[in-house]
C-alpha cells in the first residue's frame, strides 16, 4: 500500500476517470441561470465555490468521514450513513448525480484494491460518492481530516475545472481561486474531522443550488451532466 500522502495526492488528481470531466459541481447550471454575467462578474465563482464548501460539499465530507470511521469501525453496513446523507441532501438531481459519481469511483476503486474494497462491498448497492470516498479513506490509511480535505478539494476543482470550459478565463486566474479558498476548506475540515455518527453529518441548505440542479436535470442544453 503507497503512502496515504501519495494516495491523497493520486484520488486529488482531475484526470480521474470521475467527477470533472462530466460534473461541474453545480456551476454550469448557475452559469446558464446568469452566474457571472458572460465573464464579467468572474469574481462570483471562487464565491459560489465557497457557498458549496460551507453548504453541500461540508454535508458530504461529513458524510466520508463517518462512513471512514463506520468501516474502521469494523461495520460494514454503510446504509445508516447513506440514509444520513439523503436526509440531508433534499435535491433529487444532486443525489442523483452523486450516485453516478459513487458508482464511478466504486468501480475505480475495487479496480485499485480488490482486496480491500471489491471482497466487502457489493457493486449493486447504490452507494453516493461521500460513502465511497470514506470508504477509499479508511482502507488507504488516510485519516479523518485528509478524506474532509479531499472532499473539499475535489469540489473546489470540479467547478474550476468546469469554468474553464464554460467562461473566458486564464488558468492561472482559476488557480489563485483554488490557493485562496485553501482556509475555508481547511476549517471545514476542522470541522467535520471528528464526526463519527450518521446523526452527526449536519445540513446547511442551498436552495438556489437545488433550484439550479433541478432545472439543469431537464435540459439538453449542457456540457456536463450536473
Amino acid at each position: 500500500m503507497s503512502s496515504p500522502e501519495l494516495v491523497l495526492a493520486m484520488l486529488a488528481d482531475a484526470r480521474l476517470p470521475t467527477g470533472s470531466h462530466a460534473h461541474s459541481a453545480g456551476l454550469e447550471p448557475a452559469v446558464l441561470a446568469g452566474l457571472t454575467a458572460d465573464g464579467r462578474r468572474l469574481h462570483e465563482v471562487p464565491a459560489y465555490a465557497k457557498t458549496r464548501l460551507a453548504t453541500v460539499t461540508r454535508t458530504e465530507a461529513a458524510a466520508a468521514v463517518v462512513a471512514r470511521h463506520r468501516w474502521l469501525d469494523g461495520d460494514r453496513d454503510l446504509e445508516p450513513v447513506t440514509d444520513a446523507w439523503c436526509a440531508r441532501t433534499p435535491s433529487a438531481a444532486i443525489r442523483q448525480a452523486s450516485f453516478a459519481l459513487g458508482r464511478g469511483y466504486l468501480r475505480l476503486a475495487t479496480g485499485l484494491w480488490p482486496k480491500e474494497i471489491g471482497a466487502h462491498v457489493d457493486r449493486r448497492t447504490p452507494l453516493p460518492r461521500p460513502v465511497v470516498l470514506g470508504v477509499v479513506g479508511a482502507v488507504t490509511g488516510l485519516d479523518a481530516r485528509q478524506v474532509a480535505c479531499l472532499a473539499g478539494y475535489d469540489d473546489v476543482q470540479s467547478i474550476v475545472s468546469a469554468a474553464l470550459k464554460l467562461v473566458p478565463l486564464d488558468p492561472t486566474e482559476g488557480m489563485r481561486w483554488v490557493l485562496a479558498l485553501h482556509p475555508a476548506i481547511d476549517a471545514m475540515a476542522d470541522e467535520v474531522a471528528p464526526l463519527t455518527r450518521p446523526e452527526d453529518i449536519p445540513a446547511q441548505g442551498a436552495p438556489m443550488i437545488d433550484a439550479h440542479a433541478e432545472a439543469h436535470a431537464t435540459t439538453t442544453r449542457r456540457l456536463f451532466s450536473a
